[in-house]
Formats: C-alpha cells, structure tokens, sequence
C-alpha cells in the first residue's frame, strides 16, 4: 500500500498535488454547476440560465464569476491541508473533506437565498425582482453567487480537519 510520507519523492508528491487539484477542481466545478440549477428552482422569478445567454456581457460576466470561483478551489486545494501518512486514495479524496464541501454547499446556498429574501423584503425601495428584466443584471447576480460560492468552498478545503 502506498502511503505518503517523508521518504516519498518529490515527483510523486507533485503528480499527487496535480492530481488532487484537478480532481478537486472538477467536483467543486460541478458542485457549482449543481448551485446554479438549485438556485432557478429557489429563485423562480429569476431564470439565471435562460437569461445569461441572451447578452455578451452578461455571458461575460458569468464566466469571469466562474474563473474566479474556480480559481479559489484552486487556490483552497493548494494551500489546503493533506493527510500525511495516508494511502494513495485518502491523499487525493478525502472523505471529510469531501462532506464538508457537500455541507457547505447546502448550507451557503440556503443561507444565501433565505438572506437574499431577507434583504428583498427589509429594502422595499429596492426591487430585487427586477433583476429578471435585463439580461445583464443576470449575469451580475450570478457572478456574485459563484463568487460566494467560491469563497464558501474555498473556505471548506483550507479549513484544518
């Protein structure tokens, strides 16, 4: 059995960080993707997907939001802690990791929204549904999601276990 350490070579510790990274970048991608999803259903007003592709900059918007979230899982992986002493699996998926991303997920998201709705109603002057008329505004409001996702997940892979 493989087990990182000490005595383990340099390659093999950056071709584990790679691989960690890139598996890591992946779920979390996805988990984001998932985000999008859940938040049209708790947002049914707002059609985030349908909308960010009716204007340029809107689609801009949304892929600078995606960049920087993904660059924070990035960043979180890397600087993250790693189970030293552990088998070859167990250093590239750690399972409490893993449901602390899934925790996290769920919670940010319905902390997020529930907070959204909070506002909404507290700032009657401000009319947050009308971020459903302009494409733009969309892709605006989704950027700022997946940057507070990313920040969220990032906070999940450097939190010590």
């Amino acid at each position: 059995m493989f087990e990182l350490g000490p005595t383990t070579s340099f390659y093999v510790v950056v071709l584990l960080w790679a691989a960690r990274t890139i598996i890591l970048a992946f779920i979390c991608a996805f988990v984001a993707w998932l985000g999008i999803r859940v938040l049209d259903v708790l947002t049914p007003h707002i059609h985030q997907r349908d909308s960010i592709g009716k204007n340029p900059l809107s689609v801009g918007l949304f892929t600078a939001g995606f960049f920087i979230l993904v660059g924070l899982v990035i960043h979180g992986t890397v600087t993250g802690p790693v189970i030293i002493g552990a088998g070859l699996l167990e250093s590239l998926i750690d399972a409490r990791r893993l449901g602390l991303i899934a925790i996290s997920f769920v919670v940010s998201l319905l902390l997020g929204i529930a907070l959204f709705r909070i506002i909404d109603k507290l700032t009657p002057k401000i009319p947050f549904g009308s971020i459903r008329e302009n494409p733009i505004a969309v892709g605006t409001y989704v950027f700022g999601y997946l940057v507070f996702f990313g920040l969220i997940m990032h906070a999940a892979l450097t939190t010590p276990l």
